[in-house]
């Protein structure tokens, strides 16, 4: 259940510590803003939604990636095109690193720490064109991977923020950038499996075993010379500001939490930036790929009925899992839409799907293999239920619709959120075994059928139903991003 919360107006006015108050006068000079995500698509689209909702209102954005990245961007809306510069950045060739890979969807994830060795050679060239670029930046808006963007920034008197796409309940599990540090409190799987001693309310957000094992990973140095933990404490110490995808009418204590244990650095929701289907509507207009199917077969379908199951574009499941998945889909006689691809580097003659099991689904369910325009899928009134892996795009979008969710949490930060989903009632988890985080088919099955077909789905739809007014509200999600543009303003005055 969301929690009561104070008039939106307080919410907003909690936030706006760092800005100026909302009946002063500012500057109505536009903003240069360069913005610069991290190598993936789950960051680079989030990113590309809060550059987007920045030139709508007249600021001058200009977005870095590398080559191919922007090659492979959604299309930017035709009037605000004049006012978003894509800039392709060369990335640097290291070993280990295939030549055409320039995004963690390119590769294994074992593979993906040499792409961060990879992206830590854009320091010169983003250095360089720093120098080069006018009008000089206002601010910075970068990712927790690029350490060493604060240190160049502030060589040229330009600004950083650290825009976070994950929800400020991850962070605030990571801890304050002490915790961050060898030598702090955790350090060991077992304890990442209970909530920290700083959170300070009721919760459930804490990692499962299997989970906590495969997070430990990211505390110890990779290829690169960092770890991902390191990444994270050098940029919040080097930011002048931490922007969050999330709000206070969803996560009002844990973004005031946040802003305690960062201390003197001002912590700023930018809203959950939902993007607009017309926008996707169109885009997929221009998109080679064919969903005729997919949506000629949803056409078909009872409005509610359809389960859409979706685990993201870099983690993957093993084939084993993936065998029991689909079976679990079978098992339940839930329709269903399954966007599935083939993992980077899986030999090609591996089968993904179990034996026949196309056929004796044929009508029941459609697989699409590839690409498939999730935010679309989701809107149609056909579907009913969301079986996800739990990334914080995938669940704005879902709840979005008010789609109650099924949740099957891969890695990084998805089983905190998972938790903290099915703490809310807004979604039940598959059952794992704890120590390896495997499943069955029949708990798959049962999952899917209790939410979409069951009498006890009826509280978490109706949960997700109210979240909906909620994360669906562009209006008041459009606050958010004024109250942003107003912190960025008030630095540059005060730097003027």
């Amino acid at each position: 259940m969301v929690a009561s919360q104070p008039p939106r107006h307080t919410h907003l006015r909690h936030h706006l510590s760092p800005c100026l108050p909302p009946s002063s006068k500012m500057d109505d000079a536009p903003l240069h803003v360069v913005v610069f995500p991290w190598l993936a698509f789950g960051h680079m689209l989030p990113f590309l939604e809060l550059s987007k909702s920045l030139a709508k209102r007249g600021h001058h954005i200009t977005f870095l990636s590398t080559p191919r990245n922007i090659q492979r961007l959604p299309n930017i809306p035709p009037q605000i095109a004049s006012l978003v510069d894509l800039v392709s950045l060369p990335l640097p060739k290291v070993d280990g690193l295939p030549e055409d890979a320039e995004a963690t969807t390119d590769l294994p994830p074992p593979e993906v720490q040499y792409l961060k060795k990879a992206s830590d050679g854009l320091d010169e060239p983003f250095a360089r064109f720093l120098q080069e670029v006018s009008p000089k930046p206002d601010w910075i808006i970068h990712d927790f991977c690029h350490h060493w963007i604060s240190p160049i920034a502030s060589r040229f008197k330009v600004p950083c923020v650290y825009f976070s796409i994950f929800p400020s309940s991850s962070l605030v599990f990571i801890g304050p950038p002490s915790e961050m540090k060898p030598g702090g409190l955790r350090r060991t799987p077992e304890q990442f499996t209970k909530p920290p001693e700083w959170i300070s309310f009721p919760s459930s957000a804490a990692f499962r075993l299997h989970e906590a094992q495969v997070f430990m990973e990211h505390y110890r140095d990779d290829a690169s010379g960092f770890s991902d933990i390191q990444r994270l404490e050098l940029i919040i110490q080097g930011c002048d500001l931490v922007a969050v995808r999330s709000c206070n009418e969803f996560e009002s204590d844990w973004l005031a939490l946040l802003e305690e244990l960062y201390k003197n650095k001002p912590v700023v929701p930018v809203g959950l930036l939902p993007p607009h289907v017309q926008e996707r509507i169109e885009d997929v207009h221009t998109n080679t790929t064919g969903t005729a199917e997919v949506f000629e077969w949803l056409n078909g379908q009872t409005p509610g009925s359809v389960v859409y199951v979706a685990l993201g574009s870099e983690a993957m499941l093993s084939v084993e899992l993936t065998h029991e998945l689909a079976l679990g889909l079978e098992l339940s006689k839930v329709p269903f839409v399954w966007a599935l691809r083939k993992p980077a580097g899986m030999a090609g003659d591996v089968e993904i799907l179990p034996e026949g099991f196309e056929d004796r689904t044929r009508g029941v369910g459609v697989v699409a293999m590839g690409w498939i325009p999730q935010l679309i899928v989701l809107a149609h009134p056909s579907v009913g239920g969301f079986l996800t892996h739990c990334g914080w795009s995938s669940i704005i979008e879902g709840l979005q619709f008010g789609h109650a969710l099924i949740l099957l949490p891969l890695f990084v930060d998805q089983g905190l959120i998972a938790r903290i989903m099915e703490e809310k009632k807004i979604g039940l988890e598959v059952p794992r075994n704890e120590e390896d985080g495997s499943f069955s088919k029949e708990g798959v099955a049962k999952a899917i059928r209790l939410i979409m077909v069951e009498e006890e789905a009826e509280p978490f739809r109706c949960k997700a139903g109210q979240l909906k007014e909620v994360f669906s509200d562009n209006r008041s999600q459009e606050r958010y991003v004024d109250n942003f543009v107003r912190c960025l303003k008030n630095r540059r005055e005060k730097q003027g």
